[in-house]
């Protein structure tokens, strides 16, 4: 990022507003930020090239005007300001006619801090993994202690039943994404928000898209933390290594977390259909009794651990923050269960980096002891996608019966060499060979029919995607519930 470009665009902001058009609006962050813009009552518009639910529906509540397709038309008449998403490029019609014209314009994170963040104290959590949840989880923390929080995250808060959340308190929840700015602002969205207090969950490879190796994303969270003084708190996890040694230098007050390590650990951990329950522990001292969090698995209690660690810090007390942690219902397509049929539950999952899928596969195997697990897996991400982790994946599935892997996701924005892909063939084989029945489909069609086909009563059925994996969950859950009432 560019702070003096930044503060230029910051600077053309009129002092007036009356109508806020935004370049992309249908992504999770854009349109919440549109419903948040709506609610405080400016004017909103949206182009995009499509609309997915939940988002239509959500910008339709709010009366935000949608348009679809991208077309200068859609700046006449002109907005007092645009933003632009990421997704945006500079070739794109709108963003060329944007860049031709006197009107403002900001990207999506530069519009947070000015029209929400910089009077507020930003709590801010970042990392590879977990981010969504924890930010969700510390969003309802807060509110249940009474700290009426402002939340932005990346997913559908079940407590709060959106994405988003105005509050009336000081305190402003935000999930801290590591992903490209704007195509005129290269560096990551974290670097505009200026956190008092941040939670850095994991740092590993990922966004293979815009980051060349390791070391290029360790240098935007370096950056991160070298923001940070020494009136900040930074939590960082001490399970990875990686997070520990990008805040190795920091100005902040750094603390860790961690079940493994770390000043805040876990203790007493039991983890069953009804959740997991732990003891808080800090450097040896136990801060409150075991705790019952409803959202169970490994990687949950991690995530609870690092909320606990960061608002500890900031002065709120233990037995508070324990009794936040118990009220948390969770965050849609995190561990969500759809729906049980003729015995078989059906679980939906966000994962799509190996790490995540092997915490998903123990935490539904520690959740479900005992039952068989028939994964299905899109590999749809940017990273995904490519065969990067061609290795790293064979291992991620051990916790599963049987593997169905889905044809690479076409973009064709990114079409992406045959030589590069990820072999969904060859992965399966490897899979295979440690254990678990894999094989790859050659459609998302064929992945439903085996599914079912397989399925029995007691299994478990998990689909995991960062896209709508053409809706198989729903469509498997009515498959089996039909196939039953035949069968009766």
């Amino acid at each position: 990022m560019n702070d003096s470009d930044s503060a230029a665009r910051l600077a053309r902001v009129p002092a007036k507003i009356r109508h806020v058009h935004l370049i992309g609006v249908a992504g999770t962050a854009m349109a919440a930020l549109a419903g948040m813009l709506a609610e405080r009552g400016y004017k909103v518009s949206g182009s995009d090239n499509q609309f997915y639910e939940p988002t239509a529906s959500l910008l339709a509540k709010l009366s935000v005007e949608r348009r679809t397709g991208f077309s200068a038309a859609n700046l006449s008449p002109p907005p007092d300001l645009a933003v632009v998403g990421n997704v945006v490029t500079r070739d794109n019609p709108e963003a060329v006619a944007l860049l031709a014209s006197p009107i403002a314009y900001l990207s999506m994170p530069e519009a947070l801090w000015h029209f929400f963040l910089r009077e507020r104290r930003v709590l801010m959590v970042a990392g590879t993994h977990g981010k969504t949840t924890s930010t969700a989880m510390m969003g309802q923390v807060l509110a249940a202690i009474g700290r009426d929080p402002s939340m932005l995250v990346g997913g559908v808060a079940k407590n709060f039943g959106s994405n988003y959340r105005l509050g009336g308190g000081q305190d402003f929840v935000i999930e801290g994404d590591e992903y490209d700015t704007a195509f005129f602002d290269k560096g990551p969205k974290f670097l505009h928000y200026r956190p008092h207090g941040a939670i850095i969950t994991a740092v590993e490879f990922d966004h293979a898209d815009i980051y060349r190796n390791l070391e290029h994303v360790k240098s935007s969270f370096r950056a991160l933390a070298a923001q940070m003084d020494s009136s900040r708190v930074l939590a960082a996890c001490a399970d990875f290594p990686n997070a520990l040694d990008v805040v190795r230098e920091s100005r902040a007050r750094v603390c860790t977390y961690g079940l493994k390590d770390g000043d805040y650990r876990a203790r007493e951990i039991q983890i069953g259909p009804d959740g997991a329950r732990f003891a808080v522990e800090h450097i040896g001292q136990q801060l409150c009794a075991p705790l019952l969090l409803p959202t169970g698995g490994r990687m949950n209690i991690a995530n609870a651990l690092g909320v606990f660690a960061l608002l500890a810090e900031c002065g709120f007390a233990a037995p508070d923050i324990a009794r936040g942690l118990e009220s948390f219902a969770g965050v849609v397509r995190r561990q969500e269960i759809i729906g049980t049929a003729a015995g078989v539950t059906v679980i939906d999952d966000f994962a799509h980096h190996p790490t995540a899928i092997a915490a998903t596969l123990e935490a539904i195997a520690e959740r479900f002891a005992g039952r068989r697990i028939l994964a299905a897996f899109e590999p749809r991400s940017n990273t995904a996608r490519r065969n990067i982790f061609q290795d790293a994946f064979a291992a991620a599935f051990d916790r599963a019966a049987r593997v169905y892997l889905g044809p690479v996701y076409f973009k064709p924005n990114d079409p992406i060499p045959q030589a590069q892909r990820l072999a969904t063939g060859t992965l399966a084989d490897a899979i295979t060979a440690r254990g678990p029945l894999a094989v790859a489909c050659g459609s998302n069609e064929e992945i439903l029919e085996r599914m079912v086909a397989d399925a029995r009563e007691g299994d478990v059925a998990l689909f995991m995607s960062n896209g709508p994996f053409d809706n198989l969950k729903d469509r498997f859950l009515a498959a089996v519930r039909s196939r039953a009432s035949l069968n009766q």
